[in-house]
């Protein structure tokens, strides 16, 4: 439309422009916009490059005599394919027959090798000499510096229109794309496209920028972690998604699939379109409408007996042969046992089933969360007026089957339950920018009505904390923090009907417990193995779980808080102009600063004395708050640390304590800079 409206208001112009010549109007791309990491990262970007090109017969005689030949030397020490001669008598020979434009090479330069060129003869701007011949074609290239680095939840464009094909490409194409100008080309023989040097063209406009919620640390932990886990049991895909509890920012969104070639890639949205049964992940769901309808209790004992009950023409059972037997209601959720939820709900949904479906749309479980990402996928969950529904669709929706959910909606129902309650709408997106301007800004969407009162939320809680301490997951149990939780592991649907030993496995919860501040969901489709009972929940999706919450509580310096809060650490002192040598002695002694005099005398000035932190000794972590980074970087590393970066600047913190013994430290420190 922007083309077409240029078309009409200018139409006579070009017309005439036109008449008579080979030209066209050709479209000038836009700068597609940014996209950026929540720490200012770049995620995408578009690179320019370059066609070069010369029109030989512009230059003066005694100008093309007297440069033609170091315009072959640069051609060739930029292309370098052909000689400096080659180049050269390829300008002479257009010259001599009359050619209108000769293009120098079929590879496009880069910016840093056109901004080589344009200190070059026929290129060079110069005022006394303002036709040089000379022409450089524009073309921008998407380019993502992390590699395949969440390129499902970044996307890519069509590369005939520019568009976005999928992810945050597509979700933003009307911001990022910007608004393409017009201009002129001349055809020349063999489609050549000469530009035409016109001021009466329409310039492009530059896409919009996107700042994400993602953290690119954490999408490396999470990534890295569910690689080795797909590897390790030669699964078929699976995703890790990490989410901020108070807020539903998405710091991490990993999605992987392994293709013929037998690697894992980012082909897929498993997070967004993943639909499957959850299995006992969504007994979460159940238990939350027992206690708010007081129809159980988490100490009331439940008759699991050995572990198989019948109910019409279902069996149902428990993962451990010979069952539970009586346990507590909170029993029956640690140890996941189906035939204990079964029973619980038989008593009392059963016979009110709608009544159970009205809690699962309270608790947002019916519905897309709204996730601003082309690709959601709607949940499939039956009710009573379905021509789906049976009279063993509850025994089956108890313990998380005949339904399709996806991992993002799964978590964000966990993420309200770690939220008190409140739920939060996932975002991935914060701001769209052009340059420094927030054109558009996405805040915290929590909804108006909690999904659960105040007490089953507190009750569930301690479920979930004990699924972790005594239950299914117990193994991945932390002494640092605590992890609250729930397993999952569902039988895959293999031609219409449920197969054994081929399951769908997740871990879904938040860490820390008792004060959360990251939910996370960790999935494993078709893990493989010969013993059955290492392919369940507990064993592959919950270590993946630990392993990600580890590095970030390494990684997350606000989670250490309490820790600095506990110790003082001497820092330099102030700026001691001068003072009585024994009191200096005194004061550096009291702070932990070696002295070391270089004068003698009474007094002691301040360019007579140096101080020096006993904590930078080579066996202790070293102190670098405050430091440039490149000064910071050299004493952490040459006592073997990999350092992880949060910011930009100084640096203000750092995770492990300066002072601490190397031995026995854990070789990873994460800096704050700002």
């Amino acid at each position: 439309l922007y083309v077409q409206f240029f078309q009409q208001y200018r139409g006579k112009y070009w017309n005439q422009r036109t008449e008579g010549f080979q030209i066209r109007q050709d479209t000038l791309r836009a700068m597609r916009g940014n996209i950026f990491a929540s720490d200012g990262s770049l995620l995408a970007t578009s690179l320019p490059t370059y066609e070069v090109g010369i029109d030989p017969r512009i230059a003066k005689d005694e100008y093309f005599a007297k440069y033609s030949d170091t315009l072959g030397v640069v051609m060739a020490r930029i292309f370098r394919d052909k000689s400096a001669r080659d180049y050269s008598d390829l300008v002479r020979s257009a010259r001599k027959s009359g050619r209108k434009y000769v293009l120098m090479n079929h590879r496009r330069i880069t910016f840093q090798e056109r901004q080589q060129l344009l200190t070059c003869p026929f290129f060079r701007s110069d005022k006394k000499i303002p036709a040089r011949g000379g022409a450089l074609r524009a073309y921008y290239e998407r380019y993502q510096p992390f590699a395949q680095m969440a390129k499902r939840t970044i996307g890519n464009l069509d590369p005939k229109t520019n568009k976005g094909l999928i992810g945050l490409e597509a979700s933003f194409q009307s911001q990022l794309a910007g608004k393409d100008g017009v201009g002129l080309v001349e055809v020349l023989a063999g489609g050549v496209r000469k530009p035409v040097d016109d001021n009466q063209g329409m310039k492009p406009e530059p896409g919009l920028d996107l700042y994400t919620t993602l953290d690119v640390n954490f999408q490396d932990m999470a990534e890295t972690a569910l690689k080795t886990a797909l590897t390790s049991y030669n699964a078929d895909k699976g995703c890790v998604l990490v989410m901020d509890v108070a807020t539903g920012e998405i710091r991490a969104m990993a999605n992987l699939s392994r293709l013929k070639d037998g690697n894992y890639y980012e082909t897929f949205s498993h997070a967004l379109a993943g639909r499957t049964d959850p299995g006992s992940t969504f007994k979460l769901a159940s238990m939350m409408a027992l206690l708010e309808e007081k129809a159980v209790s988490p100490g009331q004992m439940i008759p699991t007996g050995g572990g198989s009950i019948r109910y019409r023409n279902v069996t149902i059972q428990d993962a451990k042969r010979g069952g539970y037997g009586i346990i507590t209601a909170q029993e029956v959720f640690e140890k996941s046992s189906n035939v204990g939820i079964h029973l619980m709900m038989k008593d009392y949904f059963y016979t009110r089933p709608d009544l159970y479906c009205q809690y699962l749309r309270k608790f947002h479980l019916t519905e897309k969360t709204g996730i601003h990402m082309k690709g959601e996928v709607n949940p499939v969950i039956y009710n009573p007026d379905s021509k789906a529904w049976s009279k063993t669709s509850l025994a089956f929706m108890a313990h998380g089957y005949e339904m399709q959910i996806t991992p993002l909606q799964m978590l964000t129902f966990y993420n309200a339950v770690a939220n008190d309650g409140r739920w939060v709408r996932p975002m991935l997106v914060k701001q769209v920018k052009l340059a420094n301007e927030v054109i558009e800004e996405t805040l915290p969407y929590t909804a108006p009505d909690p999904i659960a009162s105040p007490g089953v939320i507190r009750q569930v809680k301690r479920m979930l904390e004990g699924v972790v301490e005594r239950g299914t997951a117990k193994h991945i149990a932390s002494p640092h923090y605590k992890i609250a939780g729930k397993t999952g592991t569902a039988q895959k649907i293999v031609n219409g009907l449920y197969q054994e030993g081929r399951y769908y496995t997740s871990f879904i919860g938040y860490f820390p417990a008792d004060k959360p501040k990251y939910s996370c969901l960790v999935m494993v489709d078709s893990p493989h193995g010969s013993n059955i009972n290492l392919l369940m929940a507990g064993s592959v999706s919950a270590p993946v779980f630990k392993e990600v919450a580890d590095r970030i509580v390494a990684y997350d310096i606000r989670m250490h808080a309490p820790l600095r809060t506990h110790q003082r650490v001497a820092s330099s002192p102030a700026d001691l102009k001068a003072g009585y040598a024994d009191d200096l002695h005194i004061i550096s002694t009291e702070l932990k600063l070696d002295s070391q005099p270089s004068a003698e005398g009474y007094v002691r000035r301040l360019d007579s004395h140096r101080w020096q932190s006993q904590l930078n000794r080579p066996d202790q972590v070293p102190d670098v708050r405050g430091l440039p980074l490149r000064d910071a970087l050299p004493l952490l590393e040459n006592r073997g640390f990999r350092v992880l970066l949060a910011g930009a600047g100084k640096v203000t913190d750092q995770s492990i304590l300066p002072g601490t013994a190397l031995a026995g430290t854990r070789k990873q420190i994460t800096l704050t800079l700002q």
